[in-house]
């Protein structure tokens, strides 16, 4: 599995500890930006960037993880990819379910939410990463469904 991992500005701080997390445990993983804290940055073009990133991977299970203040923009615009789904995700039980039924590829943080509970966004992350999609015939005509449009 490869994770490719972005921020805006708001999820900054929180991404550097990701990515540091993501180190110790060997996940193979690509930060796509921003890699400078830069309080004028738009969290689309980081969204975009990830989303491209997961759609054009070789990898068999390409994911990423996006970090922006509420989480929300990220998943607006990486949503807009035909193949992508993006979940925001605040605790384990979402990280879960939106893995185990949505089959999501993108998992997006509040880093307002999240940043100052380490054991929180670990668990989360742990949790999405290994969590297979369960392939329940339903699941799958759905997220057919989402590719549809």
């Amino acid at each position: 599995m490869k994770v490719f991992v972005g921020s805006d500005h708001n999820g900054f701080r929180l991404k550097e500890k990701v990515l540091l997390y993501l180190r110790t445990r060997d996940i193979n993983y690509i930060d796509v930006g921003d890699k400078v804290l830069d309080p004028d940055d738009d969290f689309p073009q980081f969204a975009r960037k990830a989303a491209m990133e997961v759609l054009g991977s070789e990898d068999s299970d390409p994911r990423a993880v996006l970090i922006c203040g509420g989480g929300q923009g990220m998943a607006m615009m990486a949503n807009r990819f035909k193949g992508i789904r993006a979940a925001v995700v605040w605790d384990s039980t979402e990280a879960r379910m939106s893995r185990n039924d949505n089959d999501s590829n993108i998992l997006c943080l509040p880093s307002r939410v999240l940043e100052s509970d380490d054991i929180l966004w670990k668990d989360i992350i742990d949790t999405w990463l290994a969590t297979p999609f369960a392939k329940a015939p339903r699941y799958i005509r759905r997220n057919n469904q989402l590719d549809e449009i």
